[in-house]
């Protein structure tokens, strides 16, 4: 009988790379894996059960239905509140009620059901092993794994550094994981630098996996950028592809925008700072020299890149998370040949100036970011040595690779025998 897995996850799974990429790893080694993720509010409904592949099962939970019920039971309490007569109970039942009208009331409901839902589904599966991706998934697979009789080893697996990041609150964060970070059998981290990180804060290294793209040879279905956006055939993409949020340098992108000599500044994707961004490109005319197309599908994604000219990852070290980053962007720009303009924090340099596939610049500094674009643009043999030597060590930053890691932590934790094929 094959040994199962459940793996627990706080989005919908529909453009989530790197769980893709370890289900997809575990199940073709032989594990069933069963990942419990959430209808994200305000987004499209998604199938409540979906195979990936065989061997590899979504079952998602919440959407729309959770506060339907949340409503109906609170109509329910108003009601009897009013058939029983008591005044300060249909006072209270009403108010209650009321606060459904403000947002934030809304979510923080929204969100208390999800995690009593998921923690419920969690713990009615019967798995091997329990798997959390984050930490907003820790508490949940926690209960599931070891409140019961028979404990099961719970991997955690934290994609970014919970105490130092982006719209996270350090204290709050740092409490949780602190508190649930003893109960786990095991850690994965993204990068060195990130399990040093937390060798000095908890005292213990856990396992890296590097979030590398897939090896994909296939030919894809080209939708070309230049038609999308009325460019001609030979301007030059300088691309941004993936979440657009506060703390990406992408203001400073915008800035610097006006001072490249050539080429059109594009970004893929959605997010908190969109709007943003097209208010500043509106209020300094630059509509004409930045570009923007919504998120497109993660098995388009390599399609687009491979049309750019230049890729940008530019992080602001606005936290440890950013200054840590190996960031699954730059691996993607790589494997889709295309030279990088990088920030110079210690996993990214490493890589860029290492093996010298782009240049790495001030992200705080437009001018610093204009000049690295320049550079590259002004020096078609520059440009030229880049691509060779992209072409070198493309799949060194490759998954394939990566995934053994993966199967030999769950192999130490009692999972399917598993050694890496040696050419």
């Amino acid at each position: 009988m094959k040994q199962k897995i459940t793996m627990l996850l706080f989005n919908n799974f529909a453009n989530d790379a790197r769980v893709y990429k370890e289900g997809k790893a575990l199940s073709d080694a032989g594990y069933q894996v069963d990942l419990i993720c959430v209808q994200e509010a305000g987004k499209a409904m998604l199938p409540l059960n979906e195979e990936v592949q065989q061997g590899f099962q979504v079952t998602r939970i919440g959407g729309r239905q959770g506060m339907i019920w949340i409503l109906c039971l609170l109509v329910a309490i108003l009601a009897l509140s009013l058939f029983s007569g008591g005044l300060i109970a249909t006072t209270l039942s009403a108010l209650l009620l009321a606060t459904l009208a403000i947002p934030k009331v809304r979510r923080l409901l929204q969100m208390g059901l999800l995690i009593v839902e998921m923690t419920c589904v969690a713990r009615s599966r019967k798995p091997d092993f329990y798997h959390a991706h984050d930490l907003n998934t820790l508490p949940q697979a926690h209960i599931a794994a070891k409140c019961r009789l028979k404990k099961k080893p719970l991997i955690y697996d934290s994609h970014e550094v919970q105490t130092s990041r982006e719209g996270y609150h350090r204290t709050i964060h740092g409490f949780i994981e602190a508190v649930y970070i003893k109960t786990v059998d095991f850690m994965i981290v993204e990068n060195d630098t990130r399990a040093k990180y937390n060798d000095k804060i908890y005292g213990f290294l856990p396992g890296v996996l590097h979030n590398y793209p897939e090896l994909d040879g296939t030919p894809t279905n080209v939708i070309s950028l230049h038609n999308t956006l009325n460019l001609p055939k030979d301007e030059r993409i300088l691309l941004y592809q993936g979440v657009i949020n506060p703390g990406r340098g992408l203001e400073k992108l915008v800035a610097a925008a006006p001072f490249f000599k050539k080429g059109t500044l594009v970004f893929i994707g959605n997010g908190r700072q969109k709007t943003e961004l097209e208010a500043l490109v509106a209020e300094h005319g630059l509509d004409h020299k930045v570009k923007f197309v919504p998120q497109v599908p993660l098995a388009d994604l390599k399609s687009y890149t491979e049309q750019a000219y230049l890729g940008f990852q530019v992080l602001n070290n606005t936290c440890f998370n950013h200054y840590s980053a190996s960031s699954n962007k730059l691996f993607e720009y790589i494997a889709a040949a295309v030279p990088v303009i990088a920030c110079d924090f210690p996993e990214i340099k490493k890589v860029v100036q290492g093996d010298k596939v782009g240049i790495c610049v001030d992200s705080h500094d437009p001018a610093s970011i204009a000049d690295g674009v320049n550079a590259i643009i002004e020096n078609p043999h520059h440009y030229a040595e880049l691509k060779t030597n992209i072409a070198a060590i493309r799949e060194k930053y490759i998954w394939d690779n990566e995934q053994h890691r993966l199967l030999g932590y769950y192999t130490t934790l009692g999972g399917i025998p598993h050694r890496k094929r040696t050419n």
